[in-house]
């Protein structure tokens, strides 16, 4: 489980929401053309590729902008682009993302765009169009006034650096000079050995390569690498280095010592855009007022997601709530929800594939046969909501003697099992209404009844589920338990 698991979730399911964060840097427009591969041509020793599908991505600094709307942040960006057909069809792609592009500054050099041509999932070609002429200093000047503007308006800055001139030294100066002002951590993705200009930053974001590169060490020499960082970190005022080392995982460096976090087991397609996913995440969780760990550890299971995907895809908030809410990976705590975070989480379960079952009851004593009931509803789906009756509900239904436990205990107790994934109360006295909201695609309900009987029944059949009737466990019930605890007691006081 990750540190902060809780706080974690809440920030996944609204909390980045209101988190507004800057991205400066290289804009690109990642292309995939892909197709099959059977012959070679008779004209030249190439492959033929013949045409099946092709898709736009937005990359470099676009993408990692794409990333925080992904986790629900709203993102500005800042950066070049020019006027042509790809600047058309990456501010589409930014544009439905709800990416704010005021930033951005259109210039007389080309969008970058990169064409990447794949046959059978091996890249055989990658088309760049870019220009190597230095942007006019007019719109060097436009770019930064914009982009120091906006560190006004937000809660942390990315710089994603790579090297096709948006990032020169009196911009990244400007910037991290006033968001430091503004007490507002700045993270930087480096594409050259020099640092310097990234001074006073919060932390910057290199690769093993990149940081061998920095230190002038060998690649292969990596605990040299690493423990040249407190230099690093003395001569340029960074708080920390967060080194991102392939399949090794990611380490944070400090004044103090390290933290590794491990990659997580994931089968490898493409790496592209993982840097990216990777600064997007901890500038989101810091600017959340995550620890720097648990934000390292978010971003670390953020970038295992992406890199088992074909091209440049960002993180989505609901991939992330998939992988941190397993039934048996969960606090119990955290699984008990209001109305309002359960449809948001059932949102993102379904977003995710997962397939959602219901039921309900008021589960008063804990026996074998409300395990059962819960065991076999569970296999009817991947995402089990149980719905609770609150005490007002269970008085009602059950008489004035109950319930013998509490709403919250009885919550916490069903919340505890494994075959459970949400928990929420309901004080009324059917779930009806519960049912409407939350849409189940199976509804489940244990012992005598005809599908037709079953309260909401027409609802779940209306939108596509089902509905399910499982046999209950003959003999066990809380009225039984309640009745031999009753004659039990009568026993010892007659003795």
């Amino acid at each position: 489980m990750l540190p902060e698991h809780h706080a974690i979730l809440n920030l996944l399911e609204g909390g980045f929401s209101n988190l507004k964060i800057l991205v400066v840097g290289d804009l690109m427009l990642d292309r995939y053309i892909f197709g099959e591969v059977d012959r070679v041509s008779p004209e030249a020793p190439v492959p033929i590729l013949r045409h099946a599908r092709r898709y736009a991505r937005a990359g470099g600094a676009a993408n990692v902008a794409m990333n925080l709307a992904g986790l629900g942040c709203q993102a500005y960006l800042a950066g070049f682009w020019g006027s042509d057909a790809d600047q058309v069809e990456l501010a589409q792609i930014l544009e439905a993302a709800q990416v704010d592009t005021l930033g951005v500054v259109s210039t007389p050099l080309p969008t970058i765009c990169k064409t990447r041509i794949v046959g059978r999932n091996q890249q055989l070609l990658r088309l760049d169009i870019e220009s190597r002429d230095p942007h006019p200093q007019l719109d060097i000047d436009r770019l930064q006034q914009r982009a120091v503007e906006l560190v006004a308006k937000v809660h942390a800055v990315v710089l994603s650096d790579y090297a096709k001139g948006a990032l020169t030294q009196p911009l990244c100066e400007a910037v991290i000079r006033a968001a430091r002002a503004s007490g507002i951590p700045v993270l930087a993705d480096p594409k050259t050995p020099d640092f310097s200009k990234y001074t006073g930053a919060t932390t910057v974001c290199p690769n093993l390569h990149e940081l061998a590169a920095a230190t002038g060490m060998p690649a292969h020499a990596t605990a040299e690498i690493l423990a040249s960082a407190p230099r690093l970190l003395a001569e340029h005022d960074f708080d920390f280095l967060t080194v991102t080392m392939s399949d090794k995982g990611i380490t944070v460096l400090n004044a103090e010592g390290s933290f590794h976090s491990p990659a997580r087991a994931r089968e490898v397609f493409d790496v592209s855009g993982a840097g990216d996913t990777v600064i997007a995440t901890l500038a989101a969780s810091l600017a959340a007022g995550l620890t720097v760990n648990a934000a390292v550890e978010l971003a670390n299971l953020a970038a295992g997601i992406v890199v088992g995907k074909v091209g440049t895809v960002p993180i989505a908030s609901y991939e992330l709530v998939a992988q941190l809410t397993p039934s048996s990976g969960v606090s119990s705590g955290a699984k008990i929800l209001d109305l309002e975070r359960l449809t948001n989480r059932i949102a993102e379960w379904r977003a995710a594939g997962e397939t959602i079952v219901f039921t309900n009851g008021c589960f008063d004593l804990l026996h074998v046969g409300h395990i059962t009931l819960l065991e076999d509803c569970h296999r009817f789906g991947s995402k089990l909501v149980l719905g609770l009756n609150a005490d007002s509900s269970v008085c009602r239904l059950k008489g004035p003697t109950r319930p013998i436990v509490g709403e919250k205990e009885r919550a916490r107790v069903m919340a505890a099992l494994a075959s459970v994934d949400a928990v929420v109360l309901f004080a009324e006295d059917t779930p009806l209404e519960l049912i409407r909201v939350l849409r189940p695609d199976v509804l489940v309900k244990g012992g005598d009844y005809t599908v037709e009987s079953v309260v909401g029944h027409e609802d779940v059949l209306a939108h596509g589920g089902r509905v399910q009737i499982v046999p209950t466990v003959e003999g066990f019930s809380t009225t039984n338990i309640v009745r031999k605890l009753t004659v039990a007691h009568a026993e010892e006081l007659v003795r």
